[in-house]
């Protein structure tokens, strides 16, 4: 009976251990990372957003990829955009301080309808998206339900087409069992992650150099909590079952823009997920040895991007 005894009070200190150990990471995270913007109820949930520029210009709308927060585009892009642009940048549902009620709304129509809902809360009647890896797939899901409120697309490395595999380094996302994907996300993930994550930020930005401020500038610290691991798991199995109906419906898309990848990126496919997008009417560029996080990495190139693509829409307001 002691024997018994032992090996189910063994793994229950372990796990308590774990949520414990996680508990002091996640507080460490969000102070790290604390709120920067507004966050706006929606159906559903809500969504957390940074906003600059003068209102009166054209809005570009910057939506980031997985694992991601919109961190990743206020470490650079959003003040030097903010200069000629009104711009809003957002945290996923669910992800940063956004929050999202259930694991069914990590569908692309969802995660659009989700955004667009906020855009219309904020008057937003027209806007440029400019979507990162997962985010491209949210704009350019975003750009087929709601057209008449898109007015260009600028995709960063973005996810266009349905993967037969999730890429290695997210691999430990794919879990399709939401209380399994929640023990995990309050117990081990957020250890594992701290430990693991000079080697995943080597992979995700390779070939070049991770920012040695990425955790705190780049909102990466944010990652350490629970409800990252949470809302990134579902972002897998819920984009894996929309890709492919958002691809079927490419030769609807009318929406003008174009994408810009780094020709080295390991993680997305260039020829796969940018140069397959010439047919549909988007343009496609490639930043010479560069890899998957140009937004971070190449700011000055991806700002010229993006303004390249504004200015054939819509001139910002003299001023």
């Amino acid at each position: 009976m002691s024997i018994l005894l032992m090996l189910v009070l063994l793994p229950a200190a372990f796990l308590l251990g774990m949520y414990l150990w996680t508990r002091r990471l996640t507080r460490q995270g969000t102070d790290m990372v604390p709120q920067l913007g507004q966050i706006v109820p929606v159906q559903g949930g809500s969504v957390h957003y940074v906003e600059k520029g003068d209102p009166a210009n054209p809005t570009i709308v910057m939506i980031h990829g997985l694992s991601g927060q919109l961190q990743h585009f206020t470490y650079a892009l959003v003040d030097d955009l903010a200069q000629d642009y009104h711009v809003l940048a957002v945290d996923r549902p669910g992800c940063g301080y956004s929050t999202r009620d259930a694991a069914q709304l990590a569908t692309l129509p969802e995660q659009a309808r989700m955004i667009h809902e906020f855009l219309k809360s904020k008057n937003v009647g027209q806007a440029i998206l400019v979507g990162h890896s997962l985010g491209g797939a949210v704009s350019l899901e975003m750009a087929l339900d709601y057209p008449d409120n898109t007015s260009a697309l600028a995709l960063l490395a973005p996810l266009t087409q349905h993967m037969p595999e999730t890429p290695a380094v997210f691999k430990p996302l794919e879990i399709r069992t939401e209380w399994l994907r929640n023990l995990i996300g309050h117990t081990i993930a957020v250890p594992m992650a701290r430990k693991t994550a000079p080697l995943v930020l080597k992979d995700v930005f390779a070939p070049e150099p991770a920012p040695a401020d990425f955790l705190g500038r780049a909102g990466g610290a944010l990652g350490l909590r629970p409800s990252a691991f949470i809302t990134a798991s579902q972002d897998v199995i819920g984009v894996e079952a929309s890709m492919g109906t958002l691809a079927q419906r490419y030769d609807n898309l009318h929406v003008p823009g174009s994408i810009l990848f780094g020709s080295e990126d390991p993680i997305l496919s260039a020829d796969i997920h940018g140069a397959t997008m010439i047919e549909h009417g988007l343009g496609f560029e490639e930043l010479e040895r560069c890899g998957h996080m140009i937004l971070i990495t190449e700011p000055q190139a991806c700002a010229r991007f993006i303004r390249q693509i504004a200015k054939r829409t819509c001139a910002p307001t003299a001023k």
